[in-house]
């Protein structure tokens, strides 16, 4: 095994030097690739949207594809690319996985003891054909909705990066949502004066 580097020996070494270092164990390699790089790739995750805990995951992925691929990287000196590719697809997975989960329903199961027994029971039943109704969309249309009446999603952009979906496709996804749901929940007797 090659020596270990001291610190301050990669400093001034090309992208090319650092990763055969790196792929040699040195940590001071290692170390000059994260301090270059690792703010691109926590940027690029960043530009998702994504919760801090993704950031960090899609970060961590990213470094070990890196780990995975270090004799297969044909131009080091485009190292700031691949790493920015890599990071937009692993951010790209994460909101795909995202997108796969159901939405769960945002309604309290349990009543209030200072609420009307009747008019709770009333209220969680409505709020259950409601939630039926939903569950009738598709989950693309589900995801959408619950994100667009969220308040901490804002605007189209995070809605768009937390659904996983061209922003071109929220308002004609959310139309057919809408006018599905709008059919449910006419088709179980729940006009406006029942809601």
């Amino acid at each position: 095994m090659a020596p270990r580097t001291h610190l301050g020996t990669a400093t001034g070494c090309s992208n090319a030097e650092l990763l055969e270092l790196a792929a040699r164990g040195d940590q001071a390699a290692w170390g000059r690739l994260l301090e270059e790089y690792d703010g691109l790739v926590r940027s690029v995750a960043r530009s998702f949207r994504l919760q801090a805990a993704d950031v960090h995951d899609v970060t961590q992925t990213t470094w070990l594809r890196l780990v995975q691929h270090l004799h297969t990287i044909h131009d080091p000196e485009r190292l700031a690319g691949w790493l920015a590719v890599t990071a937009r697809r692993e951010s790209l997975a994460v909101l795909r996985t995202a997108s796969r989960e159901a939405p769960r329903a945002m309604v309290d199961e349990t009543p209030d003891s200072a609420v009307d027994l009747e008019g709770s029971v009333v209220d969680r039943e409505v709020a259950r054909e409601l939630w039926d109704s939903v569950d009738r969309l598709s989950p693309r249309q589900q995801k959408l909705l619950v994100a667009l009446f969220r308040e901490e999603l804002d605007s189209y952009d995070v809605v768009a990066a937390t659904c996983a979906m061209p922003i071109g496709s929220i308002g004609p996804t959310r139309a057919r949502g809408l006018s599905r749901l709008r059919r449910e929940i006419t088709g179980r007797g729940l006009g406006p004066a029942d809601m």
